[in-house]
């Protein structure tokens, strides 16, 4: 066991500004004192980290990933080795990704599945959520027994019928279970009928190119399900929490319910918050590349994304990394919008991004590390031993340079993909080095991670409750 001390930064919680050293006994954090007082002077260590003119953050968790998922006759690009090693070239040390049931098989096989693909793989720590594909008295039995396990929630659709779709009545019943269990029901909150229509309509016109992925999932189809998701959650008497939602009029469902006092959480992407329609709108086939769902909105529905955010009607910024080669597989789709696997690479970019939406004056320092590290780690269980920096805390902690400038690249990224979403732009801000339960994977351009660092993390309930 070696101790570290991490003296000269600014220490940024979801709390607290502080100028302050940190002292770090093997995997966790032990102490902190003002930097330049009598304690931290008096400390000693087996290595320093001198983090002057740097913030001192707690790692990212990221609670929305897809490592080697499969959709569409294809699979994500990022095994549970590259993506993990990405996320933490990005600052982010824990990542929660989505172990799925098989329609006809059961939850155990499904989660023995993405154990055996993850186990000894991942660069950073991890955990699961359930996607329930088929509900049934079997599975929902088997929720508890999950639960009791670490894995303690479960993502329904209301998109992708004949995959993951469940109707409203198989809905309810997860959600009753939740209720009972404690397990967390997340929401893929589109009307998949009805965007089934849509998309046989357009193709029947010839409207064939990625643009027509955004008109057909209508963002009024979002609002429709999110509302119908939220109005099953509260007939259950359970909490929800809506994934990915990108559009104004969705958000508007969950604040009017957050309004009532009832426990209606949802999260957003850096996605929607820096890309917009005019992406997918590209000339060629270059728009097939930011084809995820739900879809990318026009642009003014962002100001209503960060709005959200500094209001908490947003709790949480997560990824749904999933991405998808241009090359071979995004392709798989020209001629057929429909047929382009959707989902977009990003474990690696969302710290660096909602910096930036700091440096752009729409959140404040603190609240970038509390819908980035606290308050995800708080709704999915992991709370205080990820998303903070305080004794007793794993040793997650990133440095990070506020004033470094970096220009996004698919050939300077570390995630499996050949492109990026954001080639060719500026942001400010740049991670320096980063631990991992104390050990430093990351550090002025160097990795010194290795696959199996990583360790499954067992979850309580949502801590997030009100």
């Amino acid at each position: 066991m070696t101790t570290t001390i991490i003296r000269n930064g600014l220490v940024i919680t979801a709390s607290d500004e502080i100028g302050a050293d940190v002292l770090v006994d093997g995997e966790q954090v032990v102490a902190l004192a003002a930097t330049g007082s009598a304690v931290a002077q008096g400390w000693s260590a087996d290595t320093e980290l001198d983090a002057t003119g740097m913030y001192v953050v707690p790692g990212g968790v990221d609670g929305h990933t897809h490592m080697e998922m499969p959709f569409g006759g294809t699979y994500a690009a990022d095994t549970f080795e590259t993506g993990t090693r990405a996320a933490a070239w990005g600052g982010t040390t824990t990542i929660v990704d989505f172990a799925i049931q098989q329609v006809g098989g059961s939850l155990r096989e499904g989660l023995d599945a993405w154990h055996a693909k993850a186990d000894g793989n991942c660069a950073i720590d991890y955990s699961f959520h359930m996607i329930l594909a088929d509900v049934n008295e079997g599975s929902l039995k088997e929720m508890e027994a999950l639960v009791g396990e670490g894995v303690t929630s479960f993502k329904l659709f209301m998109a992708y019928p004949g995959v993951f779709y469940s109707d409203d009545g198989k809905i309810l019943r997860a959600l009753q279970k939740g209720a009972e269990t404690g397990g967390l029901i997340m929401m893929h909150a589109e009307n998949g009928i009805a965007i089934d229509v849509l998309v046989e309509q357009a193709l029947a016109k010839g409207h064939t190119d990625p643009r027509f992925h955004g008109e057909v999932r209508h963002a009024l189809l979002e609002a429709e399900a999110t509302h119908r998701a939220i109005k099953l959650a509260q007939v259950a008497g359970a909490p929800i929490y809506i994934v990915h939602l990108s559009a104004a009029q969705a958000l508007a469902q969950v604040t009017a319910a957050r309004d009532e006092g009832y426990n209606a959480f949802a999260e957003t992407c850096p996605q929607y918050l820096f890309l917009s329609t005019d992406d997918l709108a590209k000339p060629g086939f270059e728009g097939a590349k930011y084809v995820c769902s739900t879809p990318l909105r026009p642009a003014e529905h962002q100001a209503a994304l960060w709005r959200g955010l500094r209001t908490d009607d947003l709790s949480v910024v997560s990824t749904d990394h999933c991405p998808f080669c241009f090359k071979g597989q995004k392709e798989m789709g020209i001629g057929d919008f429909s047929k382009i696997p959707n989902g977009l690479p990003g474990v690696e970019t969302r710290m660096d991004l909602l910096h930036q939406g700091v440096v752009e004056g729409h959140i404040s320092r603190k609240r970038w590390i509390e819908i980035a590290c606290a308050t995800p780690a708080k709704m999915f269980g992991l709370y205080p031993r990820k998303g903070t920096i305080a004794p007793g805390a794993d040793a997650d902690i990133v440095i990070y340079d506020p004033a470094a400038k970096q220009v996004h690249s698919a050939e300077t990224h570390h995630m499996a993909v050949d492109y990026s979403c954001y080639e060719g732009r500026e942001t400010t801000g740049k991670v320096r080095t980063v631990l991992s339960r104390g050990r430093v994977i990351v550090d002025a351009g160097e990795y010194r991670g290795a696959a199996g660092d990583g360790q499954f993390l067992k979850r309580d309930t949502c801590q997030y409750l009100r």
